[in-house]
Order: structure tokens, then C-alpha cells, then sequence
């Protein structure tokens, strides 16, 4: 599934609710299915700097593509990182570092965010970002 099929899965997914509140549990429930970290990954240096909850994201380079697993104290958040997992994971670094991340936009997740929320979704996708910029070396 390219990129793009992977956004557009999310976004189809977000059409069939109505309101936030359904939408805000379908992102929990996401946030239980997410690949977990290893409880030893789970170090300062993973943790994502400029979010209100702790999100902690490793990143293996296989194969010319990166993998991720992630997991927060906050199961909203765990739900977020697991949306941009989702979309990034088994991508190329170049993929990644170039890649439109419109389905945030589009399903209106960064309007319904607090503002703390907003801006740690934002240090999320640079943290994924910038593992990819890593790997390119």
C-alpha cells in the first residue's frame, strides 16, 4: 500500500463517524493496537521533546525502509502516534522525509486538539521525520 492509500484508508475510516466523540474513541482504540516499544527502548533519548504526555518512538532501519513501534502514558496520545505509525511504517526515509502528512488536516485532528496536543502531534511527525533523516546517512 502506497503512502497515499494509507492516508486515504484513514481518512474513510474518520468519514464513517459522525462526531468527535466517536472519533476520539476510534483513536483510542488505534492507540491499543499500536506495535509497543520493548519496555528497554524506553529510555530519555526516545522520549519526544514538546509533548504534555511522555510518547517514547524507536525506529529500525530493515531493508531500506524504517519500522516503528511507540507507546505514551497518555492512551489520546498513543492513539496519535499510532495514527502516524500507521502511515509511515515500511516507508523509505526519503518517503518519509517528504511525505505530506494531509490526512491530519483533512480529518480535522489537529482542529479538535487542544493546543498542547496540537503541538505535540506537530514533535511527533518531526521526531518520525528526523529518524528518517538519520537512517539516509
Amino acid at each position: 500500500m502506497t503512502l497515499e492509500e494509507k492516508q486515504q484508508e484513514i481518512i474513510d475510516e474518520f468519514s464513517i463517524y459522525t462526531d468527535w466523540m466517536e472519533k476520539y474513541e476510534y483513536i483510542i482504540d488505534l492507540g491499543k493496537s499500536v506495535k509497543t516499544i520493548n519496555e528497554d527502548l524506553k529510555t530519555d533519548d526516545r522520549l519526544i521533546d514538546g509533548c504534555q504526555s511522555r510518547v517514547w518512538v524507536a525506529s529500525e532501519f530493515k531493508d531500506g525502509k524504517l519500522f516503528f513501534s511507540a507507546d505514551s502514558d497518555a492512551i489520546i496520545t498513543k492513539g496519535i502516534i499510532a495514527l502516524l505509525i500507521q502511515v509511515l511504517d515500511g516507508e523509505s526515509p526519503e518517503t518519509i522525509v517528504n511525505a505530506d502528512l494531509h490526512f491530519i488536516k483533512d480529518i480535522g485532528l489537529q482542529d479538535h486538539l487542544s493546543p498542547t496536543r496540537a503541538n505535540g502531534l506537530l514533535s511527533m511527525v518531526k521526531q518520525l521525520k528526523k529518524s528518517a533523516l538519520l537512517a539516509m546517512r
